[in-house]
């Protein structure tokens, strides 16, 4: 392992998945609703930005509306919306650099402390791959995973499998504990799940 606490950020890229079909937003893309008076991906690259060396975007509609923020964009290779592995792979063919941080579009909940754990954590344990754990159960689209595991997801993919605990099994990996902080896992999946999560920050 080279990655140390001073130098972490510069070594990890952090991506921002968003290549979802939004079944339960009606279609929408979720991303690019409206929460907080600004798109919901925003909150996550406000949250993300300050932990990362790099943001890129991976998208499979709507792609000039994701560029507009100012980041790249990839779209999965693979048609017909595989899931988030396809995303990781995306992503995967066009870093530089030796670590990935995955988190989803609709969690604009996200801890600032998100990166400093699942790094430390991959760190002391050797790990190829860092995923957190909510306190009740894994929390698969937020990890730090090695780019060098890059040929062993292609292989898998290509073998027709598409479930991440699945290929996560296969490695070396940490489950990082964020009991403590339970609701920066927080998902918004349908419009009643945004409005009262709105609702929710204004009375805070």
């Amino acid at each position: 392992m080279t990655i140390t606490n001073s130098s972490v950020c510069s070594q990890i890229t952090g991506v921002i998945l968003a290549g979802g079909q939004g079944r339960r937003m009606g279609g929408k893309d979720k991303g690019l609703i409206s929460f907080a008076d600004k798109p919901l991906i925003q909150s996550v690259i406000d949250k993300l930005l300050p932990q990362v060396e790099h943001i890129i975007i991976n998208a499979n509609r709507n792609t000039s509306d994701y560029e507009s923020f100012g980041y790249p964009v990839v779209s999965d290779a693979m048609n017909n919306f595989q899931g988030p592995l396809a995303g990781f792979m995306a992503a995967m063919e066009c870093v530089t650099t030796k670590y990935i941080v995955f988190v989803p579009c609709d969690g604009p909940m996200l801890s600032d402390e998100l990166v400093n754990r699942l790094a430390r954590q991959l760190l002391e344990d050797n790990a190829d791959i860092a995923v957190a754990h909510d306190g009740h159960r894994m929390q698969p689209v937020y990890a730090l995973i090695s780019t060098h595991l890059k040929g062993s997801l292609e292989q898998y993919l290509l073998s027709g499998k598409r479930k991440i605990d699945q290929w996560y099994a296969e490695h070396r990996v940490s489950v990082v504990d964020f009991s403590d902080i339970p609701d920066s896992f927080i998902n918004i999946n349908t419009r009643q799940e945004r409005d009262a999560l709105q609702n929710r920050r204004s009375a805070a």
